[in-house]
């Protein structure tokens, strides 16, 4: 047996860790003298120490934790890891993007965006759309494209695009919709032709990543309210090079076109 000291030194948990942790029944001594009140633990009892100190590494809450060890299935206890781990590759890609954001924002100088007023025609393409919540947008566009890709295949006719309804940033639900342009929409699961109305747009390129996206949003916002404009309808985004593309994310381009009418 191991007094808690010893057992605190082999697994490089501190003694008032330890004693938390019997506290709150997550790792109990083999042994508790009736009379001292002293912790003894087991050799056995190391590897279990070692797992709890990886878990709590990783931001896994206790309660977790406390799952993931009394769970003698392995498969399930891989599944509790597993869901955890895609929570914190979640909280990096947010992590990430606003980083990106910040850096951007915080640069000293920032070069002016160009943008660019354009006729758009009314025209049909191959569409997948539904009414989602912000939150789902990245997974159900990827569904969504794969989806056009296997339906359209070589009769693809231009870059994809997509349009998003001012309620989707405004109350963090609204219509998405993600298209591929092609001359004869086919209608296969949830593919059907759809047609793009005519519109004037303001549109600018957002470079790179899609993360940080809204910092070239803002700036072409800036630029409609400084030439008298007003937005009328939902964005639109056409991704001229994207992942699909060029492996490298600074090479992607990401069109951005704000359906606008002059308020003066």
């Amino acid at each position: 047996m191991l007094t808690i000291g010893e057992f605190s030194r082999l697994t490089h948990l501190s003694v008032r860790t330890l004693r938390r942790y019997h506290e709150g029944a997550l790792l109990e001594p083999a042994v508790v003298d009736g009379d001292t009140g002293y912790r003894y633990y087991s050799v056995e009892q190391i590897p279990t120490a070692q797992v709890i100190t990886r878990l709590r590494e990783l931001d896994v809450p206790l309660s977790d934790v406390q799952r993931i060890l009394r769970t003698p299935d392995p498969g399930l206890r891989s599944a509790l890891v597993a869901e955890h781990l895609q929570r914190l590759e979640e909280q990096l890609d947010r992590t990430r993007a606003a980083v990106t954001s910040l850096r951007r924002l915080l640069a000293p100088d920032p070069a002016p965006i160009e943008v660019e007023l354009r006729a758009e025609p009314a025209r049909t393409v191959a569409a997948v759309e539904a009414v989602i919540a912000d939150r789902e947008v990245e997974a159900w566009f990827a569904g969504a494209m794969a989806e056009l890709e296997a339906a359209v295949g070589d009769g693809v006719s231009g870059p994809p695009g997509g349009t998003y309804d001012n309620a989707l940033f405004e109350e963090g639900r609204g219509r998405v919709l993600v298209y591929l342009p092609t001359p004869s929409p086919p209608r296969t699961g949830r593919v059907h032709a759809v047609t793009l109305p005519a519109a004037e747009l303001a549109v600018t390129t957002h470079v790179g990543e899609h993360d940080g996206v809204e910092v070239t949003y803002g700036e072409l916002g800036t630029w409609v309210v400084q030439n008298a404009m007003s937005v009328a309808g939902p964005v639109r985004e056409v991704y001229r090079v994207g992942p699909r593309d060029a492996s490298d994310p600074a090479a992607w381009r990401t069109e951005i076109g704000w359906p606008v009418f002059r308020v003066t």
